[in-house]
């Protein structure tokens, strides 16, 4: 009897967890969907973008860790085949870069 009780506590217990966590990815505001939505809010969709072969410096310095100095540096290092361009020819350190990469674009004439 004893064992069946503990048995049917435990069944009972992994039950109740397995409908929680389905209910919370189900929610529109359970923390898998916070997740989705914090993740999408990153993207800056590509219309939105500032494309680093264009842009003015005014432009580029509304982007966290551009200043004067990185803009008219980007601005010098025209055309760009890629926004990666920017570490690989050293303009902008990596860590710049990463903060910036989902905010630029490189479009192609």
């Amino acid at each position: 009897m004893k064992r069946s009780l503990i048995s049917f506590g435990a069944a009972l217990a992994l039950a109740m967890g397995v409908s929680t966590a389905q209910a919370a990815s189900q929610s529109s505001d359970g923390p898998a969907s916070m997740l989705a939505q914090a993740a999408a809010a990153d993207k800056t969709p590509a219309s939105a973008r500032i494309d680093v072969n264009s842009a003015s410096a005014d432009e580029l310095q509304t982007l966290k860790g551009i200043g004067p100095a990185r803009a008219d540096a980007i601005i010098a290092g025209r055309p760009y085949a890629g926004k990666d361009d920017l570490i690989r020819r050293k303009i902008v350190p990596q860590s710049v870069y990463d903060e910036i990469k989902d905010e630029i674009i490189a479009r192609q004439k």
